[in-house]
């Protein structure tokens, strides 16, 4: 899609569509009021008639409007406030791209200069007016006979208030297109069926993702190298399984450094990719099972970034790690009651098999360690209590740095995907005392989402390190069943940052 900053009137500008923002009760933005005072009140007669309330995020086209030059208009409400919040804006800006997408458009020009946000600034605006076409425009069709049709929209253009810079426009609207594509394979990934896409094909994928990057590369951990290392935990998820497990290792150079001096120590992302989780020997109910496909959303998550951060060509390095596996019971698959020995050299009393995220992530974090990265965050699709606790609205988020939640934090607020801080207090940790092994891999039926997080923390104590449960925001269920692409937009703002 390609973007453009014009500040031509409105009234001239010949666009096959031109977006404007019409307020409730018909209170016209000023270049709503432009384009009425062009057609001699037309749009005010409209208005008036009662057909569009100009409630938030509402849309209707108009045709044939005398005196404008543009084909048709689209007029997207944006409510009683004069100040959008940032949730608003997205509901408007989300409208719109819903509703442009559906049309004819082969280009379009958002004449949305006169809106005003209370907590962002017009570079805001458009970064996520790109991210929100972007991501609008996806739909899934790789299993189905018939294929999407590509948008028919080509082209936007952004009018700005005076005094805005075209280049950092032009790199707000890149951003907004990164972000949505890296949303978008990570939809995609998520919802193809286990099948398809297995730990051997995540592996390629990120292979493929690789090719022709100078600053992107990419090693596959096999079972037997694995195994040599001691990733006695990780392995043993995918024991009942015939599809190997895969450690998919990711390092993207983008810091700029001085010639001869050290690089600055990475931040790492490490995502869960169960392919398909039936619960193995603890064998999940049979309802829904089919949404367990998406129990590899954290791993799509994660390569979802890597591919927006390459895109940015972010200055910044930054190392991946995906732990993708397959949950299969079978005569080899692991029972509750085994011990097994992880490779930091714990050792894990499995006493549920469904609970393998953990196992799978732990040695995954313990092979980061070489990394010695500035942070590291997990995204995982963990535990059924976050669910219960945030529904789909909030990631449930721990760590052992408050510096590193608050930020993740406000990262969250900026970029509307938040997460939700709970305590990871010592009080929590005898839950897992086993007589067994070192520790048990759950820890009771209270305080589930805590527990896990707790198993995780004793692989994370050399580094800086949040936990992501996205198990609620990872993926929609019902009429509207797809992976969301979270926490991408989260990830990415974090790594902005710390790339500025």
């Amino acid at each position: 899609m390609k973007t453009a900053l014009k500040t031509s009137n409105p009234v001239r500008l010949a666009t096959d569509c031109l977006v404007i923002a019409v307020g409730a009760k018909s209170k016209l933005s000023e270049e709503a009021s432009e384009i009425d005072k062009a057609s001699g009140k037309r749009l005010s007669g409209i208005l008036s008639n009662g057909d569009f309330d100009g409630s938030l995020g509402s849309t209707l086209f108009l045709h044939g409007l005398a005196g404008i030059k543009a084909k048709r208009v689209l007029l997207v409400g944006c409510g009683e406030r004069t100040k959008l919040s940032l949730k608003e804006a997205k509901k408007l800006l989300a409208g719109g791209a819903k509703a442009l997408l559906a049309s004819q458009a082969k280009d379009a020009h958002l004449a949305l200069a006169s809106l005003t946000l209370a907590d962002a600034d017009y570079y805001w605006l458009a970064e996520r007016a790109a991210q929100e076409l972007v991501e609008a425009s996806y739909t899934y069709s790789t299993t189905k006979s018939t294929k999407a049709k590509p948008t028919s929209l080509k082209s936007v253009s952004l009018a700005a208030p005076k005094g805005t810079s075209k280049a950092k426009i032009d790199t707000a609207f890149a951003r907004g297109v990164a972000t949505g594509r890296g949303i978008n394979r990570a939809r995609e990934l998520g919802n193809l069926p286990g099948n398809i896409c297995t730990p051997t094909y995540l592996a390629k994928q990120a292979v493929e993702l690789a090719k022709g990057k100078r600053n992107l590369s990419v090693k596959v951990l096999s079972e037997k190298q694995m195994a040599r290392l001691g990733m006695g935990s990780l392995l043993s998820v995918s024991a009942g399984s015939s599809q190997e497990a895969q450690l998919i290792v990711m390092e993207y150079k983008g810091a700029k450094v001085k010639p001869k001096a050290n690089r600055p120590a990475p931040h790492m992302l490490v995502g869960k990719g169960i392919t398909f989780d039936t619960g193995g020997i603890s064998l999940k109910a049979g309802q829904a099972m089919d949404e367990m496909k998406f129990d590899m959303c954290g791993a799509a998550s994660v390569i979802g970034t890597m591919a927006a951060v390459v895109e940015m060509a972010l200055p910044i390095d930054v190392v991946a790690i995906v732990a993708a596996a397959e949950n299969m019971p079978s005569g080899k698959a692991t029972k509750p009651g085994d011990v097994v020995t992880s490779m930091s050299g714990l050792t894990i009393e499995i006493l549920n098999t469904d609970a393998e995220g953990r196992l799978v992530l732990c040695d995954a974090l313990t092979y980061g360690e070489r990394y010695k990265p500035a942070s590291v965050i997990d995204v995982a699709t963990l535990t059924g209590a976050a669910v219960a606790t945030f529904g789909s609205h909030v990631s449930a988020m721990l760590s052992n740095d408050d510096a590193l939640a608050a930020e993740l934090t406000d990262c969250g607020n900026a970029s509307l995907d938040q997460v939700w801080q709970l305590p990871l207090h010592d009080e929590y940790q005898h839950l897992l005392d086993s007589n067994f092994a070192d520790i048990a891999n759950i820890g009771g039926p209270r305080a589930g989402t805590i527990t896990a997080a707790c198993f995780l923390s004793r692989f994370t104590k050399k580094f800086k390190w949040a936990h992501l449960d996205i198990a609620g925001s990872a993926w929609n269920s019902g009429a509207a069943k797809g992976a969301t692409g979270r926490p991408v937009s989260l990830l990415l703002e974090y790594l902005r940052r710390k790339a500025a």
